[in-house]
């Protein structure tokens, strides 16, 4: 595992990050989910990616984690993980429970300190944008969790490049650079490429991409269709049966044959993809087995692509072949 500088921060990212979306609620398996973590670990994964309603229910991914963290990272151990959480989408109901106020922030940070037992965490998101809150009070949020120690840096999550240019120079004039970005990005998800990424580099700032396998669309699972068991299956699941066209299924059989000539697996060649960005700092990925992990960490044996290999990508995504 090769470790990269976060914006110009002094904080080192893993090229992979392991986020708890999926896999690590109440009604997932517990020892596996300390499996996976443990073994993230193992393998130099350093960084793990949490907000306030991961679940279901809200707040037992934060629960559990800490749980573990407790039982496997006693003493200085703590010190070598990045932990980071965030707030911005419900929580809980009631009128302070959502969006982007202060009130809101800090309480969810308080809430997420008492769920995994912690005196910190390394990085404090805003989860995302809030129209109806000024953007100066939910920075100040994020300055006052700096300045009072309850985490060691601030983050954005969601945010679009003229978003995230206020976002960051309020922060910067507050003493509290943002250290990261954290938005949806993937081959089939290209919007941080309309200036996001160039208004990260340009103010020094990290990037860490979540979804980057599409929510599942970009492996091996939804090559024949959609299986029985698989998101898009769940009709309450956050991929659905619509998400899936016959443009789109045509799109991911190219790609998996490219991906084979790369002696690779689909996931594996688009994290990578991913990674050819040196403005990446690291891709977050979710696990539901030891196994699924040691696959998509695979992805770092080959991160290098030709220019052909990048032109087909790029054809294929615009429907040319």
């Amino acid at each position: 595992m090769n470790y990269n500088r976060c914006g110009k921060s002094g904080l080192l990212l893993p090229q992979i990050s392991l986020g708890l979306w999926h896999n690590f609620g109440s009604f997932d398996d517990l020892k596996n989910a300390e499996q996976i973590i443990v073994n993230a670990f193992d393998n130099g994964i350093t960084h793990f990616d949490l907000a306030n309603n991961y679940g279901p229910v809200p707040g037992s991914a934060e629960e559990n984690f800490g749980g573990i963290v407790k039982r496997n990272f006693q003493g200085f151990m703590r010190d070598q993980l990045v932990i980071s959480t965030k707030a911005g989408y419900k929580m809980w109901d009631g009128p302070y429970g959502d969006w982007g106020s202060r009130k809101y922030l800090i309480t969810s940070l308080n809430q997420s300190l008492k769920r995994m037992n912690l005196e910190y965490v390394d990085i404090f998101y805003s989860h995302r944008p809030d129209p109806e809150t000024p953007v100066e009070e939910t920075m100040m949020a994020l300055d006052y969790a700096v300045k009072s120690g309850k985490a060691l840096y601030a983050g954005i999550s969601n945010y679009n490049a003229e978003q995230a240019q206020e976002a960051i120079k309020i922060l910067k004039d507050l003493g509290t650079p943002c250290l990261i970005h954290q938005p949806k990005y993937s081959m089939f998800e290209r919007s941080p490429e309309d200036g996001l990424l160039d208004v990260l580099e340009e103010n020094g700032v990290g990037c860490i991409a979540f979804s980057p396998l599409a929510q599942g669309l970009l492996t091996s699972k939804y090559l024949k269709g959609i299986p029985a068991g698989s998101r898009a299956s769940n009709p309450n699941g956050s991929l659905q049966t619509t998400d899936i066209t016959e443009d789109i299924l045509q799109k991911i059989q190219l790609l998996n044959k490219l991906a084979q000539k790369r002696d690779q697996t689909l996931a594996q060649m688009a994290i990578a993809w991913l990674l050819k960005d040196r403005r990446i700092t690291s891709v977050l990925i979710g696990a539901s087995s030891v196994v699924q992990l040691y696959e998509n960490l695979k992805s770092l044996e080959q991160l290098t692509f030709s220019e052909e290999e990048l032109q087909q990508i790029e054809s294929i995504l615009s429907g040319i072949i």
